[in-house]
């Protein structure tokens, strides 16, 4: 019996009882059965309060899928969460769910807590990055079991204004017997630290019984949910407890907005500048990510160097035919972390393959049974190990030219 049912029944054992009294004869028989009826409820609910209190303590319970090819597997994700929600609440434990103790760090302090298994874990992560168009084109880094964060090196480049390359290497032409002028590499750490994210799903008595509909719900919603939560912070992260978006970086070119533009608007020549501040060397990986609201203006959109005022988006056929869904050859991606229309970051030109994220082991959970006792319902806690940012930390000063470069790009608010 869950929690808020022991409440409730002892709730009505008082109330039953003070009736018993009120009664022109007091029937001693009814009056002793609630009496021992409310004792053992009341013991009942005390050791689920000293639970929830150890609990919060620290003193949480994990359990684990134990790889034995000798049992039957699991029919689906929901079987394994259902398994795990009985055991924690001292009902009959699946013999294929085995449980350790650990300390207050390893699970949730507030909750239990159990390991995905890891071809589970890894499907998970697999099907975020399928539905994270962002996260998706990042340089992927995986990192080991017995690390929390990796140190690459990176070229301390902002400048290469004197011919040099990566930051001090410079080639020179020599006459017969002249001198050979010495150069190197000027290199920097790019450090990656874990970052936790969380994704909490609330499942009902009723859900957990239906371990088909269960997994359905966390397969769909799970993923997409780390996947929103990724692309977010690798846009707009701070770096403070979670990666650090593009457009929190030094390596950000804001293209400024045209003198006598209106507010709120996205025009060719945002488009044509913001092209044109793009390292060169990105040009065959860089995509458009837009906010939804700026289509209408694309679509409309004309070339100004067009006599006959092209449209830009839009194909020759009009809007009976699909339209490119390209500018300059690459891709346009509409996602909702991008800027509200008219500010930085609604319109962002980038080459992802020079972002570094970072994951270790895919995606684990813990679940809890007490902190939604009275509302007959069990919480499930999934966390993704992460982190990112740019392997860029500056903009570039090219050779010759007068304006800096990098694989991100925006447009300076309107």
């Amino acid at each position: 019996m869950r929690k808020k049912q022991i409440i409730e029944r002892l709730d009505a054992i008082r109330t039953e009882a003070a009736a018993l009294l009120e009664a022109e004869s007091f029937d001693s028989a009814r009056s002793e059965a609630l009496t021992q009826e409310q004792e053992t409820l009341s013991a009942e609910l005390e050791k689920i309060e000293a639970l929830e209190a150890k609990i919060k303590a620290g003193g949480a319970r994990r359990v684990e899928v134990t790889d034995n090819g000798t049992r039957k597997p699991w029919t689906n994700f929901g079987e394994f969460l259902s398994a795990v929600a009985r055991a924690d609440t001292g009902q009959t434990r699946d013999p294929r769910l085995q449980t350790f103790a650990s300390g207050a760090n390893e699970a949730i302090g507030s909750e239990g807590g159990f390991l995905v298994g890891q071809d589970t874990a890894a499907a998970f992560l697999d099907r975020a990055y399928a539905q994270a168009p962002v996260a998706s084109r990042c340089f992927q880094l995986p990192i080991s079991a017995g690390s929390n964060g990796v140190k690459i090196n990176g070229f301390d480049e902002t400048s290469r204004a004197n011919g040099s390359r990566w930051g001090g290497v410079q080639a020179y032409w020599a006459s017969e017997a002249a001198t050979v002028t010495a150069s190197q590499p000027k290199l920097r750490k790019v450090e990656l630290e874990l970052k936790k994210v969380f994704a909490l799903v609330y499942a009902t008595e009723e859900l957990l019984q239906d371990s088909a509909a269960f997994s359905a719900v966390v397969n769909n919603a799970l993923p997409q949910e780390i996947a929103f939560k990724l692309d977010d912070a690798i846009i707009n992260g701070t770096g403070a407890g979670q990666p650090l978006g593009i457009l929190n970086s030094d390596a950000l070119v804001s293209q400024a907005a045209e003198g006598s533009q209106t507010a709120t608007t996205f025009n060719f020549a945002n488009l044509a500048k913001m092209y044109a501040r793009l390292w060169s060397r990105s040009r065959g990986n860089a995509v458009w990510f837009i906010n939804q609201d700026v289509e209408p203006q694309l679509i409309t959109m004309a070339s100004a160097a067009s006599s006959a005022n092209q449209l830009v988006y839009m194909p020759p056929g009009g809007v009976s035919n699909q339209p490119y869904g390209t500018l300059f050859g690459r891709p346009v991606i509409p996602i909702e972390q991008c800027a509200t229309m008219g500010t930085v970051g609604d319109v962002i030109f980038a080459d992802m393959s020079q972002y570094a994220l970072a994951t270790k082991g895919g995606v684990q959970g813990a679940v809890s049974m007490h902190v939604r006792f009275i509302y007959d319902e069990s919480v499930f806690k999934f966390t993704l190990r992460v982190d990112g940012r740019p392997l860029w930390h500056n903009k570039l000063t090219p050779f010759k030219g007068s304006n800096t470069q990098s694989p991100f790009i925006a447009v300076a608010t309107r």
